[in-house]
């Protein structure tokens, strides 16, 4: 198969990509990498009339750090990512994981503000933006706003970014700031059919500890649980001011995937992907609390 026929569009800048975002709206589509786009336009998926090429946009790619926040520019790569010292150092759950998104030929084009634009509910950096109170930094001809990252997910490859929108950087919180102080932990699990593979069942997870070793704060993000990324509040909230044994890990996993209404389908029935998630929520949990505790 190949694409239906589109009008090509490469800007320079952020001014004159949400101009042509502006003139087109819902007939336009950004293109970033193009590793989740591209096969959908070959497949005939998808179609739009014009794709705006993002990729000679400079001011659209970069990692910075200040006053307590990592931002991640959208057009910065899933390979510099996974191998930025600054990035692990800042956050370390983001740069854990990225290895996991397909393999590494994927990872060198694939961008950050690509994979989170597409919304894949079976895609890692979701649930890693959803756990730690991400924020979105989103464009438009009218100016920019922030968009919390607990409101940018509506549902299967679907935002809250609206068609005249360009998303341009991502805020994440970073180690020994005000919410994940140094003695945080952190981890990250999926199961596959194969490496590489879209996750079936997948977890997040970051806890923070206070003085006296109680969990002070956690984040817990689940994907392909559902048509969106998921947060585990209820499994969070349960482990606020206290320190579980490894004894309370399993009911705690269990806790955070009740309600859930994952899908059956010809990999995996929801049925699976529940029990599955809660393990992996056990899993990731006692990884974090194990790092934060050393």
């Amino acid at each position: 198969m190949k694409p239906a026929p589109f009008e090509y569009h490469a800007p320079t800048s952020v001014a004159d990509a949400v101009a042509l975002l502006a003139e087109h709206t819902d007939e336009a589509k950004p293109l970033a990498g193009g590793q989740s786009l591209v096969p959908m336009l070959a497949l005939r998926l998808t179609r739009f009339e014009h794709l705006i090429d993002l990729n000679r946009i400079g001011e659209l790619r970069g990692v910075t750090r200040e006053d307590g926040t990592l931002t991640v520019k959208a057009m910065t790569s899933q390979r510099e990512v996974e191998h930025s010292p600054e990035v692990a150092a800042a956050v370390p759950l983001l740069a854990r994981a990225t290895p996991y998104i397909g393999h590494f030929q994927i990872r060198n084009r694939g961008t950050v503000g690509g994979n989170l634009a597409h919304a894949d509910p079976a895609s890692e950096l979701p649930a890693v933006a959803l756990a730690l109170d991400a924020e979105f930094e989103v464009a438009s001809a009218s100016g920019s706003r922030r968009v919390p990252a607990s409101e940018f997910f509506i549902g299967t490859w679907t935002t809250a970014l609206e068609s005249e929108e360009l998303l341009t950087a991502i805020h994440f919180p970073a180690l020994g700031g005000a919410a994940w102080g140094d003695r945080s932990g952190f981890a990250v699990e999926e199961i596959a059919r194969r490496s590489g593979d879209f996750a079936l069942a997948g977890a997040v997870c970051a806890v923070a500890l206070d003085g006296s070793g109680n969990i002070a704060r956690a984040g817990i993000g689940l994907f392909g649980m559902g048509a969106t990324p998921e947060r585990a509040r209820a499994a969070e909230e349960s482990l606020v001011a206290r320190s579980p044994s490894a004894d309370d890990l399993a009911e705690i996993g269990r806790l955070a995937v009740e309600g859930l209404a994952p899908t059956d389908d010809i990999h995996a029935s929801a049925a699976y992907r529940r029990r599955v998630g809660a393990y992996l929520v056990q899993r990731v949990l006692g990884r974090a609390l194990e790092e934060a505790r050393g």
